[in-house]
């Protein structure tokens, strides 16, 4: 799958990508980034974010 969402952003000339979840409180969030950070590690590792803006997280003071 990766390989395959890969290819599609490089033929597409995809810029951003957008990343939705649900929090856990059940609402959907999400996060955009730059496509160019979307690269073969980032479906085995992840990418790690602040959560301090989505409820049930952390506080920013946490974060």
């Amino acid at each position: 799958m990766s390989e395959r969402t890969l290819n599609l952003i490089k033929d597409n000339d995809i810029r951003w990508v957008d990343l939705r979840f649900t929090d856990t409180r059940g609402k959907e969030q999400h996060v955009s980034i730059p496509a160019s950070y979307v690269d073969a590690d980032f479906f085995e590792d992840g990418k790690m974010f602040d959560g301090s803006s989505i409820a049930g997280w952390k506080g920013i003071n946490e974060s």
